[in-house]
């Protein structure tokens, strides 16, 4: 490895024992969300700079949230709704989670907060600014995610951690790939080895710690735990929970977990067919009152 601990080695294709399809798609998703994106886009609607300049201060909103997500709606072919009308408020240092039967629109959410997907205009706001007229890269660095799969670049665990910085121009040094490592709860010796050969719950962290090299003030999470054991799990949410209390990090989680989520969460937002339709605190989950929310409840405790 060399002295400032991020080499010269290209990452090129994930390890993970996935199909080639899945290899591709998920890469593509990861690398595009660690900022892999031409220089000269600047994912702003409008190319004008004083025009980009009025615009940003009118979406400016008069709103405490970190995340304000209003009316958010997603439609695709023959007038399938996604999302319809998704709208709540996140608090700076909450965390939240997401949760609902599958196909229920909530990775579709989560991917909206980051531009994954174009949400439209004046439907997410990040500090009170539409995302969409922020420079995507910006949203980017700001709102973090890990995925439900680990897919991790060739090289070894310090040249997927400084992946994203290297892509702004930054080499981490030894000891900032070392605290990155600690906060996703890794020995630094990890550093130095080959991503060959971890287990799932290891790469899970180090993608943990890639994506705490790009300081996020936001973090996404989408069912990070989902195919870990229990111990890979604990280690995981203490990271998370840990980087909560110490840095105030807002994070926003999906998980097909109840009891994850009432370990974690702050707020629980439940999700069914494309509808926010309860905002409860976890200790308030048994008084849900939405027909619909009961009935995913009493199922998903049966499980």
């Amino acid at each position: 490895m060399a002295a400032e601990g991020g080499g010269d080695h290209q990452p090129l294709e994930s390890t993970l024992e996935l199909t080639t399809w899945q290899q591709q798609q998920g890469k593509e998703e990861v690398t595009e969300h660690l900022l892999k994106i031409p220089d000269d886009f600047d994912g702003l609607q409008n190319n004008s700079n004083s025009n980009i300049m009025q615009q940003q201060q009118l979406q400016k909103r008069s709103s405490s949230a970190k995340i304000s997500i209003q009316s958010l709606e997603r439609v695709v072919e023959l007038d399938n709704h996604i999302l319809t009308g998704i709208s709540v408020d996140i608090q700076a240092g909450q965390v939240v989670g997401i949760i609902g039967p599958s196909g229920s629109g909530k990775s579709t959410l989560l991917r909206a907060i980051n531009r994954l997907w174009e949400p439209p205009g004046d439907s997410i706001f990040l500090d009170g600014e539409d995302i969409t007229k922020l420079n995507v890269l910006t949203v980017r660095r700001r709102v973090g995610m890990l995925f439900q799969t680990p897919l991790l670049f060739d090289g070894t665990v310090a040249d997927n951690v400084a992946y994203g910085p290297r892509l702004q121009g930054k080499r981490l040094t030894d000891a900032e790939i070392e605290g990155y490592l600690r906060q996703a709860d890794l020995d630094v010796s990890f550093a130095k080895k080959s991503i060959i050969g971890l287990s799932v719950g290891q790469a899970q962290r180090v993608a943990l710690a890639r994506t705490l090299a790009n300081q996020p003030e936001v973090l996404l999470l989408d069912e990070p735990t989902s195919a870990l054991d229990p111990v890979s799990t604990r280690h995981i949410e203490e990271s998370v929970m840990h980087l909560c209390r110490s840095t105030g990090l807002t994070v926003i989680m999906v998980s097909h977990s109840i009891e994850q989520v009432k370990r974690m969460a702050d707020l629980v937002c439940l999700v069914v067919a494309g509808e926010l339709i309860e905002v409860l605190k976890p200790t308030e989950l048994v008084c849900a009152r939405n027909p619909r929310a009961q009935e995913y409840l009493r199922a998903a405790q049966q499980q």
